[in-house]
């Protein structure tokens, strides 16, 4: 039995500045850089906020679909992140406890006529978007050489 295709993204150097990548996702074209304070143009999001917009994507949508089954008043959601690295031992909810971790901060504003309880599972349902649950699981990222090219 198999399972659904992969997704595929193809990234791969523009020419147009030092770190400046184009993004491929099917008919969608976009663009990858680093800012200028360490070496980039800032033509386009780096990969870090790449990975912010994709939660906050997911979340607002998951909410979205939720409302709409349940029939709940939401009129807009909004979702602001943040990433950082800090430090293992500041962390009180973390398992490690040595070097440093990744932490992102994602706040969350419901517009609507909500109750108290519809808010609440709106938040939790926020917490199962795909992407939330891709980013906090066992991940395993598999990379090989491809047999495409490069040899010359």
């Amino acid at each position: 039995m198999t399972g659904p295709a992969p997704t595929v993204v193809a990234v791969e150097e523009s020419g147009d500045g030092k770190f400046a990548q184009s993004l491929t996702s099917g008919p969608h074209h976009l663009v990858a850089d680093e800012p200028e304070d360490v070496g980039g143009d800032n033509a386009g999001p780096g990969p870090y906020e790449y990975i912010l917009m994709g939660l906050g994507a997911c979340t607002s949508m998951t909410i979205r679909m939720y409302a709409e089954r349940r029939k709940i008043p939401l009129e807009r959601t909004r979702v602001i992140l943040s990433h950082r690295k800090v430090h293992a031992k500041d962390c009180e909810d973390c398992e490690s406890k040595e070097g440093k971790i990744d932490e992102i901060v994602r706040e969350i504003t419901l517009e609507g006529d909500l109750t108290g309880e519809q808010r609440e599972k709106l938040l939790d349902i926020a917490n199962r978007c795909p992407v939330h649950r891709t980013l906090t699981s066992d991940i395993q990222v598999r990379t090989r050489l491809s047999s495409d090219g490069g040899a010359g």
